[in-house]
């Protein structure tokens, strides 16, 4: 008990840096670097970035410095937590590309230009075991945390009409996915709703989460620019198809593929 309570004050004093992290630099403050450099906006997560000692890793940065590499192109990263900071800074111009969780949906398509797919998710339902809802006909009534800005919200809204019910929706403006998944892990909130492969990573890590409800079907994961950068979209593209496959799947294997063994 003395080391739960230990590990658990570790992960919400690992929420507040995050969170703090986050906020002191208003996005209307950040001036782009200029010349070649791209200025990519970058989700706290297992899968997109995460930074463990000294060791900075995640799918999305790992295939981002190959990218680099065969456009000898330099970038600066600039971590996030919350993504509705993230996408105002892709409308100001702050950031030329935005790397989080942000599917590559009808909706999303009127106000954003994509890349091409790079990888394919979806969203889940993320609970503590036990929790007692066992199918998305049992959602209704009920209150599921997302992130703000998040297309979840719309996904959940056609849930409830589905089930003919109401899903209550709370959209978290400090936290990214991550924290609310370690959240939901420590009692704090009921449920919350995230991209499959984050829940995945963490739930290795935390065995008393219930992540087996899909919420929604797969979906095109690809990186966010504004309307007015398919010049750059297409660079983007270009350079993706000149990554070696092999490199490609080695990062498949490594930050997709669940040890065996590994309880869903």
């Amino acid at each position: 008990m003395m080391l739960y309570v230990v590990l658990l004050a570790v992960v919400i004093g690992c929420m507040v840096a995050l969170s703090k992290c986050d906020r002191p630099v208003a996005t209307a403050t950040i001036t782009p670097s200029g010349g070649d450099t791209l200025d990519i906006a970058i989700e706290y997560s297992p899968i997109t970035y995460y930074t463990y000692d000294d060791t900075l890793g995640g799918f999305n940065y790992d295939l981002l410095r190959l990218v680099a590499q065969v456009a000898h192109r330099p970038m600066k990263f600039h971590p996030i937590v919350s993504l509705h900071k993230a996408l105002d800074g892709l409308n100001s111009g702050a950031y030329d590309l935005m790397v989080a969780q942000f599917p590559t949906t009808a909706q999303n398509r009127a106000k954003y230009i994509f890349t091409d797919p790079i990888y394919i998710d979806q969203q889940v339902l993320v609970q503590r075991s036990g929790t007692g809802i066992r199918s998305q006909l049992e959602l209704g009534g009920d209150t599921v945390h997302v992130v703000k800005g998040s297309p979840m919200v719309e996904r959940i809204a056609g849930l409830s009409r589905e089930i003919g019910d109401t899903i209550h929706v709370v959209t978290d403006a400090t936290y990214g996915p991550e924290q609310l998944v370690m959240m939901v892990a420590a009692g704090d909130i009921k449920l919350a709703v995230v991209n499959k492969s984050i829940a995945l990573a963490l739930a290795q890590r935390l065995p008393q989460l219930d992540i087996s409800i899909d919420i929604s079907l797969s979906q095109f994961q690809a990186w966010t620019l504004a309307k007015d950068n398919a010049a750059l979209r297409d660079s983007i593209n270009r350079w993706l198809k000149a990554v070696p496959q092999q490199q490609r799947q080695t990062l498949q294997q490594r930050y997709f593929v669940p040890p065996t063994g590994t309880k869903h």
